[in-house]
């Protein structure tokens, strides 16, 4: 509904210019005996002719050109496609339908209600009338600036450097808000001292077509404060949608690929009622669940009949927790200022711990960092961007003491490490503490088992048939039907189910963000475009006027192309600098799942996408309007 929206807005300008393009042509009708609703017939019958022709070629295109794009961004995942078939989905068949037609009823009317508003005498002498230019006060301009620019400021550094306070969708308006309107005032703003100033620049002002087409500009620019500052927001939400989304994919992938070392991570609570009396949980256990409790899981999956050599590689851990031991008491001293920075956080949450042998085995079969302790030392592992963040100031301040299972260790480094227990599809580790193994933990502490493994098979068809004994359900896994049945709980993931589903989140994100974005292009593309070639129509004159007093095709050519590159240009300059400081706050929002190294190969395929539309149009623009201008 949204791009329908934009879509519909272009299509009522595109109309209103090309509507003003035949006044000439409905003050010959009038003046030949047509009345105001015979023209309107006409121009009800073009239009909706002009919009089943379109809607059925663009249906055609559509059905055939979302099923590239599908392909496309799945191939961008690196997606299995061996099940993709093409699709045809008549719902949306007949929302675009429906959508289009409120948009051709929108031009209907507004063509309506341009006709009733003509005059004879302005329909035959519209190529003569110019439009009026309003000179402003050249101080008040310069005023308006820099108040614009400095509520641009404000806005980039709500964003930037006071985001974190931006946890709420009511606290995103106001700096969105004052972005438009410090837009707007800069564009209103433009007109009135720029030719102050570069009049001032008489070497400047006075060389070649320079003051012809500082004139064009500065008249143009009165009258386009709107579709300016619209388009240039249209163009930097281009911009940071396809540079986020497209950092995102890389990111994802990547550690889509760092994440999952191994086919099988499965995990199972120990200890069970003392586990849920740590908790406060008030839940009836049996004795067959208690006894399980106390079994590894590998002793779990084959008192439940799975055949063990289906798995090779297989590592499993403990991993405890200390109930004195919070992410509250890891803080310490530093409590208050990080509240005051991370608000939301569960402070009461136990601290992982692991003892440093177990560890090891598991970072080995990982293919990750290892790592060694004296018998008073601790290391904090811990990848999740803000998560490390927070942490590392308090173990900057060097040898922070933490007391473990009623013992002191220091932290052997002044920041955290980097490493992680259990897949994921991307780094999400906040936080593991390494112990020795000499650390006195007890039983009661022992919180969960884990174990990995690889599948012991090499083909992936035989990896898939392994996979169904770990993901299927009761009715197809021997396994999960014989957990159920004695009620033991046995969780874990597979890294075909973290791949699968990783996959079909970033691609529907993907292809939304690259769909929009080049919505929002062409739409802005398309309206400079538009709007350009009509001044050209409209200024002809002009530019013959400028033939009689001197000037040859070479000058002429140079002017026009000048004055179409300034318009092409002002918007995406400025959009470019909203760009940075949005793309800033989008990554900001997607810390842990979006990273700022992977930005600059995703902006320079946004530069691709954005030089190729944006250029073609502009091209297409120059070569039209000197084809419009050339003399006959």
């Amino acid at each position: 509904m949204f791009v329908s929206v934009v879509l519909g807005l272009l299509i009522v300008y595109a109309n209103n210019f090309l509507i003003n393009r035949r006044k000439k042509e409905f003050g010959i009708y009038m003046t030949l005996g047509m009345g105001k609703r015979q023209i309107s017939r006409i121009i009800l019958l073009e239009t909706i002719l002009i919009g089943i022709i379109s809607l059925g070629i663009g249906l055609v295109i559509g059905v055939f050109a979302s099923q590239f794009m599908s392909i496309l961004v799945a191939k961008l995942f690196e997606a299995d496609m061996s099940e993709f078939h093409f699709v045809f989905s008549m719902d949306s068949c007949i929302k675009t339908c429906i959508y289009f037609a409120v948009m051709y009823l929108a031009v209907l009317i507004f063509n309506t209600m341009t006709i009733s508003r003509y005059k004879l005498i302005n329909l035959l002498n519209a190529e003569k009338k110019n439009e009026k230019v309003k000179m402003k006060n050249p101080f008040l301009a310069v005023l308006v600036f820099i108040f614009g620019s400095s509520i641009l400021g404000f806005a980039y550094w709500e964003v930037t450097e006071n985001v974190n306070a931006m946890q709420t969708a009511e606290k995103l308006l106001p700096p969105i808000l004052m972005g438009i309107v410090g837009t707007i005032l800069i564009f209103w703003s433009l007109s009135g001292f720029i030719i102050t100033v570069v009049q001032k620049m008489k070497n400047i002002y006075f060389k070649d077509t320079n003051m012809f087409v500082l004139r064009q500009i500065n008249n143009k620019i009165n009258t386009m404060v709107v579709s300016m500052s619209v388009i240039c927001l249209m163009l930097f939400m281009t911009i940071s949608i396809l540079s986020s989304s497209l950092a995102l994919r890389n990111t994802m992938q990547r550690e889509l690929k760092e994440m999952t070392p191994v086919d099988l991570n499965l995990y199972k609570t120990a200890n069970l009622q003392e586990s849920y009396k740590k908790y406060g949980k008030e839940i009836i256990t049996t004795e067959l669940q208690r006894e399980d409790s106390r079994h590894s899981i590998k002793e779990t999956l084959i008192n439940n009949e799975l055949d063990m050599n289906v798995l090779k590689d297989i590592v499993e851990i403990e991993i405890y927790t200390d109930n004195k031991l919070t992410w509250e008491t890891f803080f310490g001293d530093s409590l208050n200022e990080v509240k005051e920075k991370f608000p939301g956080l569960a402070y009461g949450t136990p601290e992982e711990i692991v003892k440093i042998s177990d560890y090891n085995k598991m970072a080995k079969l990982y293919g990750i960092n290892e790592y060694e302790l004296n018998e008073d030392e601790y290391i904090v592992l811990c990848d999740f961007d803000s998560q490390t963040e927070i942490r590392n100031k308090v173990l900057s301040k060097g040898n922070y003491s933490l007391n473990i299972a009623g013992k002191e260790y220091k932290s052997k480094y002044n920041e955290c490490q980097e490493g992680y227990i259990m897949m994921s599809t991307s780094h999400t580790n906040t936080g593991i503490i390494l112990v020795p193994d000499s650390c006195p933990l007890t039983e009661e502490m022992k919180e969960r088992y884990l174990l990995s493994a690889n599948y012991n098979v090499e083909t992936d068809e035989e990896k898939q048939e392994i996979e169904k004994i770990f993901s299927g359900n009761s009715g197809t896994s021997r396994l999960i039907s014989s957990l159920d049945s004695n009620g033991i709980e046995l969780d874990g993931f597979t890294k075909i189910s973290l791949r699968e589903a990783s996959v079909g989140i970033a691609t529907i994100v993907v292809f939304i963000a690259i769909y929009l974005g080049i919505i929002f292009l062409i739409a802005s593309s398309a309206i400079l475009a538009l709007k350009q070639l009509t001044e050209a129509s409209d200024n002809k004159q002009r530019y013959t006027i400028l033939r009689k007093i001197g000037c040859d095709e070479k000058m002429i050519n140079k002017a026009l192309f000048r004055q179409i590159g300034i318009f092409f240009g002002m918007p995406l300059v400025l959009a470019i600098i909203h760009s940075i400081f949005g793309i800033q706050f989008a990554l900001n929002l997607l810390s842990g799942i979006a990273k700022s190294n992977e930005l600059l190969p995703s902006i320079i395929v946004t530069v691709i996408i954005i030089g190729t539309i944006y250029g073609s149009y502009f091209l297409a623009t120059y070569l039209g309007g000197k084809n419009i201008i050339k003399e006959d």
